[in-house]
């Protein structure tokens, strides 16, 4: 695993998901109050012990949906970290990690990071203003030259792909640089143009 500095402070990296067969991206984030680890999948000899270590600050697990707690529940054992998830998917995140803690879209997070809504209710999309990047679990993947949104049958049966836009469309009012998915390559120029032409 090799952790990429994308900005002074914003950082990305993959890890192969023995599951999925592929590898999926993580990030972490330096806010002022702590280490914020998005969606974070560890392998056995980890790359971000030795970032947690630099970086010197509390680390706060944030998870996009509950298929994605991954490594969570080892984060908060090695390294003490909060586990904070969507309260619409609390019971599966708690089963993976037992010390959740539950939030709803445009509750405070640590490191001012912002969650919004998706069509999915389990499911947030999270806005690092200062590093003006969208990061979204599974709602938007990598697409060529830009991003695309999930697959319909991704959507619980009563949604469709329009709800799941018209629920996306809120993040085209931030000054969206970088989208840092979690499945494909990330955005890193021109993240708003490629999410109008995902959303459209």
């Amino acid at each position: 695993m090799r952790i990429h500095e994308i900005r002074p402070g914003l950082w990305r990296w993959t890890t192969f998901h023995t599951e999925w067969r592929q590898d999926v991206g993580s990030v972490a984030y330096e806010g002022d109050d702590a280490l914020v680890l998005i969606d974070p999948l560890l392998e056995a000899d980890d790359a971000l012990d030795d970032l947690v270590g630099r970086v010197g600050k509390q680390p706060v697990v944030l998870v996009t949906v509950f298929w994605h707690t991954r490594s969570a529940d080892d984060l908060a054992r090695r390294h003490g970290a909060r586990v904070l998830a969507p309260a619409a998917g609390k019971a599966a995140v708690r089963r993976r990690a037992p010390t959740m803690e539950a939030f709803r879209p445009g509750h405070p997070l640590p490191g001012g990071v912002e969650a919004f809504p998706t069509a999915r209710a389990s499911e947030v999309v999270y806005w690092l203003s200062g590093h003006r990047a969208v990061v979204p679990g599974d709602v938007l993947l990598g697409a060529d030259r830009g991003v695309r949104m999930c697959p319909r049958s991704w959507l619980p049966a009563s949604k469709t792909l329009a709800d799941l836009a018209a629920s996306l469309r809120p993040l085209l009012d931030l000054p969206v640089a970088r989208i840092l998915v979690s499945h494909g390559e990330p955005v890193l120029r021109g993240g708003h143009a490629a999410l109008e032409r995902a959303l459209d």
